[in-house]
């Protein structure tokens, strides 16, 4: 960790405190939460703001430093940074510099008087069961996509959640997948643990995904023996020829390859996921249990992000209600007075 930075008056300015903040941080998060905190502040907020004193930085001074990031003819970098990004940078003072408010360094906290940008949700990639077919039959004897692929599509999991599954968090019979941990790539392949309790999770799988399971295992015997003692004993379901890890990073440029090179629609891996919600949804399958496959915190969650769904939800409902008490055109009785 770098030495504090004090000033000419002896105090201590914003780059020290956040190299503070940092060490004290470091080992408290995920090392994925850890590497984007620093990131942010060190290449956004530090050099605009670190040699302002501590106990001198104003409210303004931190909306100026929003604005510029924005504007791309501002930004030193030559191109404005999204909305929401800069409020997760919001997000990451107001933590920071609250710590600085709990410990008794400053009176109160700059950037929790600040106002971040509104981002708008990103538009989700849609795929419906022609396109997810389509997608699974472009993607058939891949060994590096397919398998992944059927998971996502199935049970919703991430991309590290899929990389970091193993064969022992699989029920003998294939038919349950216990989630927990994800594999990322910042700073090095590392498996975290899910973000929160309900991230930990099991899954039911379909029946759909049990043949796919069942080649990648042969597939892997076979190798396993090729390989001999240069064999990466590891036990990951989605693995490399060796049997490693597969970088998530790399996963993700293959999956980009793979859509351009097949003429499909630009969609992200992750809209697999969305993909599995929606369809669980408009097949009548309980929001609740959506939420638990997902792994949201909440049901609110799982229902603010799907809303688009709701209103041919909200048909069927009317529908099944005329089908359990009828339709009728005629005018209810008149109330005898």
């Amino acid at each position: 960790m770098a030495q504090a930075r004090w000033t000419t008056t002896g105090e201590l300015d914003l780059a020290g405190y956040i190299d503070k903040w940092l060490g004290h941080m470091r080992g408290r998060v995920r090392p994925g939460t850890f590497g984007a905190y620093e990131c942010m502040l060190r290449l956004y907020a530090i050099p605009v703001l670190g040699a302002i004193p501590l106990a001198e930085l104003h409210p303004l001074q931190i909306q100026q430093l929003y604005g510029d990031l924005l504007d791309s003819g501002s930004h030193r970098f030559g191109r404005g940074l999204s909305a929401g990004y800069v409020l997760n940078l919001h997000r990451v003072l107001v933590q920071s510099l609250g710590a600085a408010f709990r410990w008794g360094l400053i009176p109160t906290n700059p950037a929790a008087a600040a106002q971040p940008p509104r981002p708008r949700r990103p538009e989700l990639g849609q795929i419906d069961p022609a396109l997810a077919n389509q997608i699974l039959e472009a993607a058939r004897g891949s060994r590096l996509l397919e398998l992944p692929i059927a998971i996502a599509l199935a049970t919703g999991m991430r991309r590290g959640e899929i990389l970091g599954l193993r064969w022992g968090d699989l029920d003998e019979d294939l038919t349950v997948a216990h989630v927990r941990r994800s594999l990322q790539s910042i700073g090095g392949l590392s498996f975290e643990e899910p973000k929160t309790p309900r991230s930990r999770r099991a899954v039911v799988l379909p029946q759909f995904l049990h043949p796919y399971l069942v080649r990648q295992r042969e597939d892997q015997t076979g190798r396993r023996e090729s390989f001999g003692g240069a064999w990466k004993a590891t036990d990951q379901v989605v693995d490399r020829p060796d049997g490693s890890p597969v970088n998530p990073a790399t996963f993700s440029a293959e999956w980009s390859k793979f859509i351009r090179r097949k003429g499909l629609p630009r969609v992200r891996f992750h809209d697999l996921r969305h993909a599995h919600a929606t369809l669980m949804l408009l097949q009548g399958v309980h929001p609740k249990i959506v939420s638990e496959r997902l792994g949201h915190s909440n049901i609110g969650i799982t229902l603010d992000i799907y809303s688009h769904v709701l209103p041919t939800m909200q048909s069927e409902a009317a529908q099944a209600f005329d089908d359990l008490f009828g339709t009728s055109t005629e005018a209810p009785p008149q109330q005898v007075s």
